[in-house]
């Protein structure tokens, strides 16, 4: 596809073909216009779906290697970036986890968030730079996104991150693209022409954010981040989640509310330190220590202290 001109390039993009669907969108009226949109939406969930086998390969691959002390990054540019930058910018508050462990980088930098950044997106040379300048390394795990499976940037990216022999997943909503041959495991939900051709922040934005949102929860869940479906590692920063914290503590434990809130201040608000301190009647360095010898798995933790 690369030694095509740009315009039979994109010719074969199902992202960017015609939808029959939608060519008299211009005349609908409001409702109209949802229940199109909808439809549409409807259809990205199956699209997903049969990415599943990819998605769970992708979900062991990053675990491995965040164990292994690597990182999660992921690169992207315009749309595709910004959604990268958002999944991981949630990470830290919801499962508390260090800035560092998943980074997002978009084509432009942060200013590329709010403002357009077009230019940069066709610079192979740029996405390995933005890698370099965050020491990216061997032990750590590359996910380049690019609806269209074409993105210079981030196919430079990939292919720099191949070079120094670590992990790289591709996610793209078109088949057989250049980044299907540049990273070594594709995911590739193809969610069809967009309803207003080209404008891939739409289906494809929403597939590229549920597949993300799979990758870094996935991930989390395998790391031992929650407790069943409880999120036990979340970081009390505002008063909801100071309240939330308090009251997965009473759920697991029992505790009234002003004593499991005297517990968490014992063990510095830590949740799961708190509840192995109080479940099996350690202090806090002891808890500490179990979920240490456990990996970080408050399930592990807590039936090792009932042997």
């Amino acid at each position: 596809m690369d030694d095509l001109p740009i315009d039979q390039q994109l010719e074969l993009l199902t992202t960017e073909r015609v939808n029959p669907r939608s060519e008299s969108i211009d005349t609908l009226s409001p409702i109209e216009l949802v229940r199109l949109f909808n439809r549409e939406d409807a259809m990205i969930a199956d699209a997903v779906g049969k990415e599943e086998a990819a998605i769970a390969q992708a979900i062991e691959i990053i675990s491995d290697r965040i164990r292994s002390g690597g990182r999660l990054v992921y690169v992207g540019a315009g749309t595709s970036g910004r959604l990268g930058v958002l999944d991981a910018s949630e990470c830290p508050p919801t499962f508390s986890t260090p800035p560092e462990m998943v980074i997002g980088l978009i084509a432009g930098g942060d200013s590329a968030l709010r403002r357009a950044a077009e230019g940069i997106e066709d610079l192979p040379e740029r996405g390995a730079d933005d890698l370099r300048q965050i020491g990216f390394c061997k032990g750590d795990v590359l996910v380049g996104i690019a609806s269209s499976g074409r993105t210079p940037y981030v196919i430079g990216a990939v292919a720099y991150a191949r070079s120094l022999g670590a992990s790289t997943i591709g996610l793209a909503c078109n088949e057989n693209s250049p980044l299907a041959e540049a990273a070594e495991w594709m995911i590739t939900p193809v969610v069809g022409p967009e309803l207003i051709s080209g404008s891939t922040r739409m289906k494809a934005g929403t597939a590229t954010k549920m597949v993300l949102n799979m990758l870094t929860t996935g991930t989390m869940v395998r790391l031992g981040k929650t407790y069943g479906n409880l999120m036990v590692d979340l970081r009390a920063s505002n008063a909801k989640l100071v309240a939330r914290t308090r009251r997965l503590m009473s759920r697991l434990t029992g505790l009234s509310n002003e004593e499991s809130q005297a517990v968490l201040d014992r063990c510095d608000g830590e949740l799961k330190t708190a509840i192995v301190s109080a479940r099996c009647s350690v202090s806090a360095i002891q808890a500490r220590e179990r979920l240490r010898q456990s990996g970080g798995q408050l399930r592990l933790a807590l039936e090792s202290g009932q042997k």
